[in-house]
């Protein structure tokens, strides 16, 4: 067997563990080539509105939406929180559970009935990063780390050559990633999922982050809209379906027990004090660069594969599962907001909802990240 088919068989898997792997990660053609794929995912919509979607939609982005999503937005039905008024607990409903056990068990075949080109070995390297898209389910968590899991599963589409980014690149983000941001925040929601990987108060929400990314650069030529105005109620509701970070806000401001995004989410405070767009689309660039593919506990769960190669002397195959990394700041973090806040190494950590249900907030300094 030579070292291609060898290669070529090989299932996805986690390598990233140690400091030096991840410079070597930093300095790979892998990362390169992955953050310019989002980042040209994100200059595909600069200047659109959510409804402004390319025509003529390709059958790919119709199958992705209409028969991948669906299916999986069944699944969520098919298993109800059995007490949905019980909030004396404050974490994940274990109902996630079976959702996920469901679209564990369906993932390859609704791969292989979604885009019926590609091979049964393509098939499987896509199933990890689409299994993977949708939280843990011992934990039943949900954080950035698993959003990139479903970019890595676009980018791979893209690499088979299902997607073609001179084509679709509008559309990934307007039907296909809206599509799946819509599913998370009702799996969010009804399942209380917890925050994986978050910095609480230090991040940009609970959960996710490429929205933010890529809605600033939906707005990166509005002439009238400026980041400051995601303080103003009327203005975030009259535009919340019409671009994605207001869309972000509103959501947060929905759950959140504080009144003032000055309180609950002063990252997003601090941005909204960048004068243009175009500038806070700049700056989210560079703070996904920083905040998760350059950390190590989030990237410890980073999936290699056909697609995604792993750089040479990066340390072997680990479940990192049994061991989680933490870098000696987020540790620091933790050790005085560890009652609220966690990681994604097991730390029980509240939803937005649950905390929300117990009408709880928390006011609590932060770590100050320049986007001018």
């Amino acid at each position: 067997m030579s070292d291609a088919q060898q290669y070529k068989e090989e299932v996805p898997e986690k390598r990233l563990l140690t400091e030096n792997d991840m410079k070597l990660w930093e300095n790979s053609t892998t990362r390169e080539e992955l953050m310019k794929f989002i980042v040209t995912l994100a200059e595909a919509v600069e200047g659109h509105e959510n409804s402004q979607i390319e025509e003529p939609v390709s059958q790919p982005i119709q199958n992705t939406q209409t028969i991948l999503l669906h299916s999986i937005e069944k699944f969520i039905e098919k298993h109800p929180v059995a007490d949905s008024d019980n909030t004396k607990s404050r974490f994940g409903k274990i109902e996630f559970r079976d959702f996920y056990d469901d679209l564990q068990k369906n993932a390859v075949d609704l791969i292989r009935q979604t885009y019926p080109d590609l091979s049964t070995d393509q098939i499987n390297q896509l199933s990890t990063y689409l299994i993977e898209s949708w939280g843990n389910k011992s934990r039943i968590d949900y954080g950035s780390g698993h959003e990139l899991n479903f970019l890595c599963f676009l980018f791979g589409l893209t690499k088979y050559k299902i997607f073609s980014l001179e084509k679709d690149s509008v559309n990934i983000v307007l039907i296909v990633f809206i599509k799946y941001l819509t599913i998370m925040r009702t799996l969010e929601s009804q399942y209380w999922l917890e925050p994986a990987g978050s910095h609480g108060v230090w991040g940009l929400d609970d959960y996710h982050f490429l929205p933010f990314l890529f809605g600033a650069f939906q707005l990166a030529k509005h002439k009238h809209l400026r980041p400051l105005s995601i303080h103003n109620e009327e203005v975030v509701e009259m535009f919340k379906d019409k671009y994605l970070y207001f869309g972000c806000i509103s959501f947060i401001n929905s759950i959140k027990t504080s009144a003032s995004l000055r309180w609950h989410s002063p990252m997003l405070d601090d941005i909204s004090g960048v004068k243009k767009w175009s500038k806070v689309a700049e700056g989210m660039v560079k703070m996904y660069e920083a905040e998760v593919l350059n950390k190590l506990p989030i990237m410890q769960h980073f999936y290699f594969s056909n697609f995604l190669q792993c750089p040479d002397g990066i340390s072997p195959p680990h479940d990192a599962s049994s061991g989680n990394i933490h870098d000696e700041e987020m540790e620091e973090e933790l050790s005085h907001a560890h009652s609220t806040y966690g990681d994604c190494c097991g730390i029980k950590v509240p939803s937005a909802f649950a905390a929300a249900a117990a009408a709880e907030g928390n006011k609590k300094s932060h770590r100050r990240i320049p986007f001018d």
